[in-house]
């Protein structure tokens, strides 16, 4: 499936046609793969193509349909220089070292960043009313993690783990859509939801019930940072949520926008630059922008391709050792 670059409302896409008066003889067009269309990377990506091209009206941008991340890093290897993809910098790691699902190939070292997308972030969430504050709290109590294999119910258990509450915690298997109900209900003690930050279900959820989301501690988040090394400490900002008075200390994954070194240094530059000169109008449309700054680029896990690391030299924007 290929699409025009777009903007999204809801689960409206409303399809742009690509810039009129397109010359012949213009540069190709950038193809981003970013998942299945019902997916959270691929609205993420109709979104900020519709950013680029807004950006930079040379640019024409289309968004193609995929597998997900493992089959974008997999296409990288051969689909050019006019190729772009989202995925989270863990997935590259497993790539460049050919751990399963991949196969060893140095061509993954060519794999370059661009500019970050926003995270998935961890809620747990509790009613306010249960006397539970941390996570050492839930001791005892039932727990709904997330849908089975998702990026919240792996990282919950995998927090529990290394916050030695994994027996202590009741684990409880029902739909997502039904936990938030159960947990309106006080059938569970709380509920992980993952998405991007603000998360409508969180906000849904805090309008029907008081609802407090719980916090690490500095040395409770350097335990769980450390039992996965894929995952990166997240902030959810004070008043993000009805009745959230303090910031949130979490963990999310972390996601960017990546090429390799077939892209022209050209390309990449005018690729970035569009879309950061677009980021602030992105962030009033669609709010999960907003969590994306420069300090986010430390979390992209590769080095950043030239056109890009020139765009953020001319910016003034300070760059990490590694992605130079």
């Amino acid at each position: 499936m290929r699409r025009a670059f777009a903007a999204v409302s809801g689960a409206v896409l409303l399809l742009l046609s690509a810039p009129p008066g397109r010359a012949a003889d213009a540069p190709p067009a950038i193809v981003v793969h970013a998942g299945k269309a019902d997916s959270l990377n691929h609205a993420l990506a109709l979104q900020f193509a519709e950013a680029l091209a807004q950006g930079n009206n040379a640019l024409t941008v289309e968004v193609e349909e995929s597998q997900g991340s493992v089959q974008n890093i997999r296409d990288a290897l051969h689909r050019g220089g006019h190729y772009v993809f989202t995925t989270p910098p863990n997935l590259i790691m497993q790539a460049r070292h050919g751990d399963k699902p991949f196969e060893k190939d140095p061509r993954y070292r060519d794999i370059r960043a661009l500019f970050p997308i926003p995270p998935l972030t961890l809620h747990w969430v509790v009613r306010a009313d249960s006397g539970i504050k941390r996570l050492p709290d839930l001791a005892g109590k039932s727990l709904v993690p997330g849908a089975k294999g998702s990026f919240g119910e792996r990282q919950t258990v995998s927090a529990l783990h290394a916050l030695g509450l994994d027996t202590r915690v009741q684990l409880i298997d029902i739909d997502p859509a039904g936990a938030q109900a159960a947990l309106a209900g006080s059938q569970v003690a709380g509920v992980a939801l993952a998405g991007t930050v603000p998360l409508p279900a969180v906000r849904d959820l805090a309008k029907a019930v008081p609802i407090r989301l719980l916090s690490l501690t500095h040395a409770e988040l350097e335990m769980v940072l450390a039992a996965d090394d894929s995952t990166a400490a997240e902030t959810i900002p004070k008043g993000t949520y009805p009745g959230q008075d303090e910031a949130v200390a979490s963990i999310g994954l972390p996601a960017g926008v990546y090429a390799t070194t077939a892209m022209s240094e050209k390309t990449a530059y005018a690729i970035t630059k569009a879309f950061w000169s677009q980021k602030a109008a992105l962030g009033r449309r669609y709010p999960p922008w907003n969590s994306v700054s420069p300090a986010s680029l430390a979390q992209l896990g590769v080095k950043l391709h030239k056109g890009a690391e020139r765009y953020y030299k001319e910016a003034g924007i300070k760059l990490p050792p590694a992605q130079r």
